[in-house]
């Protein structure tokens, strides 16, 4: 009994610890000081009416938008044909290969940002918005290939093979079988992947130039300026819409089944 009420506070000081810094933005963001505080001395909107109306979060939100779209389709078509080549075939070096797949994921976002600017700088010299492209294509690829691999090892195998028994070539068969069954996993795979990006920090921090910024970068120019309760509002307005996201999917896609 006693062990039970000591999991029973344990479990609720954890969940303190993790979501007090949460529960502290969302309160702090309806204050009415012009100072970001809390507890908060007043309740008041302006925060979130003025977070619609600055331009700079409108344009830099677009620009997230279309980055993490066009990156988690990239690394989706890169992902699907990596995950289904590890999960059904074998090959010298197959381990190793996994292990340099998942290596954005592993190592930190710091090391990863600073070593594609030097070499999209340095080396090849692209443009600003394709070195963000590219970036957040790295770092989304282990987390497509980790999904949809297994999406991949859930399927029963005898339903491709059935399929190129009766006369099916593989493409086809992988076409027409393969992914409408997996498709759960590839959406999943999209949303995590997509979330992943558009909240990217260290290695948007690396790539952003002038003239092309991410939302979350151009957050922490703002509050290089400004300190008032704008930036909790605009965090808060990220956090439920992330939590919305994911518990949606969760609720229809099972998406913790595929982590």
């Amino acid at each position: 009994m006693k062990k039970s009420k000591l999991l029973i506070f344990i479990t609720i000081v954890m969940f303190v610890f993790l979501l007090g810094p949460f529960l502290v933005i969302i309160i702090s963001s309806f204050s009415n000081n012009a100072v970001m505080r809390f507890p908060p001395e007043g309740f008041s909107l302006q925060w979130y009416n003025k977070v619609l109306n600055i331009e700079m979060f409108r344009t830099t939100f677009w620009m997230s938008l279309k980055i993490g779209l066009a990156a988690t389709l990239t690394a989706l078509i890169l992902g699907v044909p990596v995950a289904y080549t590890n999960v059904r075939y074998r090959y010298p070096g197959k381990g190793a290969l996994e292990i340099f797949f998942s290596s954005p994921a592993i190592v930190p976002g710091l090391v990863i940002g600073f070593s594609l600017l030097r070499f999209f700088i340095y080396v090849t010299k692209i443009p600003v918005l394709t070195g963000l492209y590219l970036g957040h294509t790295a770092i989304l690829f282990p987390y497509t290939v980790r999904v949809v691999s297994a999406s991949l090892r859930n399927l029963d195998r005898g339903i491709e093979e059935a399929a190129v028994s009766l006369g099916s070539s593989p493409v086809h068969a992988f076409f027409a079988v393969v992914l409408p069954n997996i498709q759960s996993g590839l959406i999943a795979a999209f949303i995590l992947a997509f979330i992943t990006s558009f909240n990217n920090v260290p290695v948007s921090l690396f790539l952003t130039g002038p003239g092309v910024a991410t939302l979350p970068i151009q957050m922490l120019v703002y509050m290089e300026y400004y300190f008032d309760p704008t930036i909790s509002a605009l965090s808060s307005i990220l956090i439920v819409l992330t939590i919305i996201i994911i518990q949606s999917t969760e609720k229809l896609l099972g998406i913790s089944k595929y982590m």
